[in-house]
């Protein structure tokens, strides 16, 4: 156990490792009740999240769409990435870091100001995520009569029923759910998964997961003095309609605007070793950029990592290890997808 975001959360159940290939093959579960739901609604939850997030919350025109965002400040730092729901009209449901949960609510509400609506912590509800590409088989049989319909769910859709809330949506790379259900119920789901052949995984698992689905952490690969922009994040951003005035959209035009700005990329080593965070990466004698996650890569079998270098850090980088200049070679993200990674090495 280790203390992550104020919980103490399991860093494996046994081997790291195991857990990471059981959620490529087979299913895998997580304890992320950590994570903080907070839930929107009013007259006015439209347009306060039109101001708030810099994608756009617009385009969700059915009930249970779901979109993933970064919420910015004025500077056009990363206060937080979160996941928006539409549970109905008026009606907003947010997923948001443990870490930063406090820090993200008190802000929103200072921005409430003068906006018709109320912003609630769900602090009542568990979250756990069943991932990989058994997930959905083996969760469906268990979930309460009202939620059978998650069977026809599609990808960033989610399902209400109660105070159960379930959605086709995950941090690993691979298709399966994420369950909010009353605390009190949630030991109950976690047993009868484990009893149905689902094995419980940790924090470890769900990192070279992520990192192998080239999936951001905050604190890692963004936080309050990176842009959306310099973290592989500019998808999320929507420009559209130009009348949007989001938080923070001023000062993301001036970065986008600047051809000098920095450059989110993959990394493989070359050689044997393993890339961590905050290790300088080289062009020539240049420092050129920082490793900003890294780590071995159970699917790859080498390490990998992401990383942000200047504009002209170029394609012939190195890292040092152990005393020694190492290659290090520049790929796309995400490095695997279903299983499969996603370029030839």
């Amino acid at each position: 156990m280790v203390p992550f975001g104020g919980w103490e959360m399991p860093l494996h159940y046994g081997s790291q490792v195991s857990e990471h290939q059981v959620v490529r093959t087979d299913a895998g579960l997580f304890d992320v009740s950590h994570m903080r739901v907070l839930d929107l609604s009013g007259s006015d939850a439209l347009l306060f999240l039109q101001s708030l997030l810099a994608n756009d919350v617009a385009r969700l025109k059915k009930p249970g769409k779901a979109l993933y965002s970064c919420m910015l400040r004025p500077d056009g730092g990363v206060l937080d990435d979160l996941i928006c729901y539409f549970v109905a009209k008026n009606q907003y449901r947010m997923v948001v870091n443990a870490a930063t949960a406090d820090k993200d609510l008190s802000w929103m509400t200072r921005q409430s100001d003068g906006y018709r609506l109320e912003l609630v912590a769900r602090r009542e509800l568990a979250m756990i995520a069943v991932q990989g590409p058994n997930a959905r088989a083996k969760t469906l049989p268990l979930l309460p009569p009202g939620l059978r319909e998650a069977a026809g769910l599609e990808p960033f859709h989610g399902l209400g029923h109660g105070d159960w809330f379930i959605a086709r949506t995950g941090y690993t790379g691979e298709d399966g759910f994420e369950i909010i259900l009353p605390q009190s119920q949630v030991v109950g789901l976690w047993e009868r998964l484990i009893k149905a052949g689902v094995s419980p995984c940790g924090l470890g698992a769900r990192d070279s997961l992520r990192l192998e689905a080239g999936m951001n952490l905050y604190g890692n690969d963004m936080d309050e003095t990176i842009s959306p922009l310099e973290c592989g994040l500019a998808w999320t951003v929507a420009w559209e309609p130009e009348g949007r005035d989001f938080i923070g959209r001023e000062a993301l035009q001036r970065i986008a605007d600047n051809t000098e700005r920095r450059h989110f990329t993959g990394l493989l080593l070359e050689d044997k070793g393993v890339l961590r965070q905050s290790m300088a990466l080289f062009a020539g004698e240049r420092v050129v950029g920082e490793i900003t996650s890294g780590g071995f890569s159970p699917s790859l079998q080498r390490s990998i990592a992401m990383a942000r270098v200047s504009a002209d850090a170029g394609e012939d980088l190195q890292v040092e290890l152990r005393g020694k200049r190492l290659p290090v070679r520049r790929v796309k993200l995400p490095f695997v997808r279903n299983g499969k990674a996603m370029f030839d090495f």
